[in-house]
């Protein structure tokens, strides 16, 4: 390559992360070996399952399209444009790719040799931490405009799951390590070590690390008589340290141990070996761990016998949430992490009072309704839920009821013992009204669906997202059947839906100000929940049903979707897709740090920059509400 070109390349290069930690003299290395690619509209780089490249890839021009293979439909996982990394699978894993790279428009790659990056990698904890944070948690925020270079790799949601969420846990390490300096006798640190019951010790020079002793060394290089016991500790200690940041995850930990092949790493301050000791990892560390990550967490909650062992459990996960928004894990895996492990303490609250009341007297399915169905509960709010129990004989109907009214209260009971208080509207399987027969729940969607607004004061649009938490699949699916088969064609349902869709208060007045709430002891505050994120999981669902989309529940997940099914609009769908998640973090840490359900936010005590972002987020709900309004005709709103 020319030095022309190559110089062109290098300055690109400099533009954007992780190339702007090196040298300019490295990027031209870089840039010298870096095969420029020109690929055409539709073709392909990789596709699912090919043999990994020796390459990862940086997008000179143009826009790639990352895709999976999801329900037997392709689905655009994210846009890559200038700048952006993505193909980072051959840094990390063995098997092959796990997603589709394909050209939107005539594009320009750069192809850059992983052998030839390694290098820089190793010797750079800001690259190689840069790398790790995108193989953990797929991509950066793509509207990030302060960190130009998102980075795209294809491993959390589409690889092994026990191992995928290693990334989602924190470490608990020794956060008071043994510190000695360099002339310290090998026999006096032997002993220390001895007395404390602690097998290794940070040598630091003004408190910054310099060399590590561990047992090993003392095995290797002592009791070989290799050196005397009365040496100076110098001179047996490994350096230099290998050094992390304090809020490493597991899988991180794992990473680095394995790819430098030591047992111990340091935390420092700032990551480095030029700032303060903080702490040290030991491998044993990552084995205690990894008793306390979602996967271990899920068996927890199988062999829980109590409300006190879910509750125990509950509360490590909300750890795990608070822990990955603070490691910038994308808030879609968090998600999806909490919302089945939400499942699973329904399904194990239903099955301990099977086991209280005895095997039940007829089949049937316990179906989580509103955010929990949506699997979109980060927080402790309530829970909305019913039963439907299969068709019996009419003699039995009303003991079998009565038994699944039991069945109910005890589980909703140690649901709201766990810390999920009941639904304010009553929407819960121990009402009677929300516990009954197939038949008649069919008949109950069918008065909805065919006939809104007779019962408005009975009709929620929340029973329309559900999840199954225990029972028969079959009954679920009878239920969703019949809603699909009452919404094709069904013009006055779609109008009641979607005038109910926009009847929630705006979010923003005239003066484009937060509309805050003006009386009662949120006073002065913004509801996220109610101005914000409902009128997205509205929108969603309205459309979903519309487009008869089955089996999408979650409302970023619907937004994805849409942008597919329906590509005229796909813009609109992707970017309420980005403002629900950016919504939903809001409340999630408002929700965290007051120990609230977060549906009330605190302008005061947010910062110039994330008011702007907050309001940034509502604008796409303005393009959501003309959509509606277009598809469905809708001219008059009560």
């Amino acid at each position: 390559m020319s030095n022309t070109i190559t110089e062109r390349i290098a300055d690109f290069l400099k533009e954007y992360q992780p190339f702007n930690f090196l040298s300019y003299d490295d990027l031209v290395t870089i840039a010298n070996s870096i095969k420029v690619i020109n690929l055409e509209k539709h073709k392909y780089l990789f596709q699912i399952n090919d043999s990994l490249h020796d390459s990862f890839y940086l997008v000179a021009s143009g826009v790639i399209h990352l895709t999976v293979i999801a329900d037997a439909e392709e689905t655009l996982l994210n846009k890559c444009y200038t700048g952006d990394i993505f193909g980072l699978r051959p840094f990390f894993a063995k098997n092959n790719y796990q997603m589709t790279a394909k050209a939107r428009e005539e594009s320009i790659i750069y192809a850059i040799p992983i052998a030839t990056f390694k290098p820089f990698v190793a010797q750079n904890a800001e690259i190689l931490n840069f790398l790790l944070e995108s193989f953990a948690a797929n991509s950066k925020n793509s509207l990030d405009k302060e960190n130009p270079g998102k980075l795209m790799s294809d491993n959390v949601m589409h690889t092994d799951g026990q191992s995928d969420m290693l990334y989602f846990q924190s470490l608990i390490y020794n956060k008071t390590p043994l510190k000695i300096t360099s002339n310290t006798s090998v026999k006096h640190v032997s002993q220390t070590m001895t007395d404390n019951s602690i097998d290794s010790a940070i040598i630091i020079d003004n408190n910054y690390p310099i060399g590590i002793v561990t047992d090993s060394d003392f095995r290797s290089k002592i009791a070989t008589g290799r050196y005397e016991i009365t040496t100076t500790i110098d001179k047996i200690m490994s350096s230099p340290v290998f050094t992390v940041t304090e809020n490493i995850s597991v899988a991180e930990a794992q990473l680095i141990m394995l790819k430098y092949n030591v047992s111990h790493l340091c935390v420092t301050h700032d990551g480095t070996d030029k700032s303060d000791v903080k702490g040290i990892i030991s491998e044993h560390d990552l084995i205690v761990a990894q008793a306390n990550n979602p996967g271990v967490l899920l068996k927890e909650i199988k062999k829980s016998h109590s409300p006190k062992d879910l509750k125990l459990v509950r509360d490590k996960l909300t750890d795990i949430i608070q822990s990955s928004i603070v490691k910038n894990i994308p808030l879609q895996h968090i998600s999806s992490i909490a919302g089945e492990m939400t499942i699973a303490i329904v399904k194990r609250a239903v099955e301990l009072a099977i086991l209280d009341l005895g095997s039940p007297p007829a089949r049937f399915a316990w179906l989580c309704i509103g955010s929990q169905g949506r699997k979109e509960q980060l927080l402790y709010t309530d829970q909305d839920n019913i039963l439907v129990f299969e068709d019996v004989a009419v003699e039995k109907y009303r003991d079998i009821k009565d038994y699944f009214i039991k069945l109910a209260k005890k589980t909703t009971a140690t649901l709201e013992k766990v810390g999920f208080v009941l639904s304010p509207e009553g929407h819960v399987a121990s009402n009677m009204k929300w516990c009954k027969s197939l038949t008649d729940w069919i008949k109950q969607y069918n008065s909805w669906m065919n006939t809104p607004g007779e019962n408005s004061n009975e009709i929620s649009s929340v029973f329309f997202d559900y999840e199954m938490a225990f029972g028969e699949q079959k009954i679920e699916d009878l239920i969703t059947e019949n809603i699909f088969k009452n919404s094709k064609n069904n013009a006055l349902f779609f109008d009641y839906l979607g005038n109910d869709a926009l009847k929630k208060p705006t979010p923003l007045n005239f003066f484009k100000k937060f509309n805050i709430e003006e009386v009662g002891e949120n006073k002065g505050k913004f509801d996220i929940k109610t101005r914000a994120l409902m009128p997205l999981i509205d929108g969603a669902r309205l459309l979903v049903l519309n487009l008869n989309i089955k089996g999408i529940n979650n409302t970023y997940l619907r937004y994805k979707q849409l942008a597919i099914t329906d590509p005229k609009y796909s813009e609109i769908y992707l970017d309420c897709a980005e403002a629900f998640i950016i919504l939903s973090k809001f409340r999630t840490l408002e929700g965290l740090k007051n120990d609230s359900t977060g549906q009330f936010i605190n302008l005061d005590e947010l910062t110039k920059i994330d008011k702007e972002k907050l309001k940034n987020a509502l604008a796409p709900m303005k393009e959501l509400e003309e959509l509606i309004k277009y598809k469905f005709q809708l001219t008059q709103f009560s």
